[in-house]
């Protein structure tokens, strides 16, 4: 079965951006109008964004909501949205604005508590797990603070209290499209087969996909190669 294609949308002030590892200091600009850049993705047949709001990440609340009411009314596009994210009034705030999915990263190892709360309130099916990894350790807060847990024991641990979707990105691959982490994506499905793992990070061209697709990841996210054309919307809709 194709893994899913998901085109990834990183907002800084309301433009697309990408960042170098997670560091803010190492910022692209690519286009200054997201709506242009999702209805262009979904003129090919793309039928999911994930949306990050960095301001959000690093301000820990969220900053970007009219860019995410736009596109969910404007396109037809299913949103995962995530940054900022920190109360139960914030999640139900994303969802009002059209997201689909939340995904949660720092509040799910920071404070476990609330985000079990989350998955009895809004459903497993509605949050997908944030897995940000640097040497398979997590990491949180826009990536600016690496943890000493385990990436497979934080799986773990959620899938057993529901959780099916993870997006795992290995950090250091993240905007370098220098090859994605297939040996951890590999690893992870051994070792949690229930996982519908979303790899993230790295991806540079159709080979990539190729591979990923091989090792039975359920869906694949793209950033940068989308904006430097090392993968045309051509060339994706083979993908599709």
């Amino acid at each position: 079965m194709k893994p899913i294609i998901i085109p990834a949308i990183d907002l800084i002030d309301g433009k697309c951006v990408r960042l170098k590892q997670g560091d803010y200091a190492q910022k692209t600009e690519y286009h200054a109008d997201p709506l242009v850049v999702a209805q262009s993705y979904e003129a090919i047949g793309v039928q999911r964004l994930h949306l990050v709001d960095l301001d959000g990440a690093k301000q820990k609340k969220i900053v970007n909501h009219a860019i995410l009411e736009k596109i969910a009314s404007k396109t037809r596009l299913k949103v995962d949205f995530g940054g900022g994210i920190r109360t139960e009034k914030d999640a139900q705030k994303v969802f009002d604005y059209g997201a689909s999915q939340l995904t949660v990263g720092s509040l799910a190892v920071k404070k476990p508590e609330i985000f079990q709360g989350w998955i009895t309130k809004f459903g497993a099916e509605k949050l997908i797990l944030g897995a940000d990894v640097r040497a398979e350790k997590i990491t949180v807060a826009g990536w600016l603070e690496t943890t000493e847990v385990s990436v497979f024991e934080f799986i773990e641990n959620y899938v057993q209290q529901g959780i099916r979707h993870v997006l795992c990105t290995d950090v250091s691959r993240d905007g370098m499209m220098t090859g994605t982490a297939e040996e951890l994506y590999q690893q992870i499905l051994v070792q949690i087969p229930d996982t519908k793992l979303i790899a993230s990070g790295g991806v540079k061209d159709t080979s990539d996909l190729e591979r990923l697709t091989k090792i039975g990841v359920n869906a694949i996210i793209i950033g940068k190669a989308l904006y430097e054309n090392t993968i045309s919307l051509q060339e994706l809709k083979r993908f599709l």
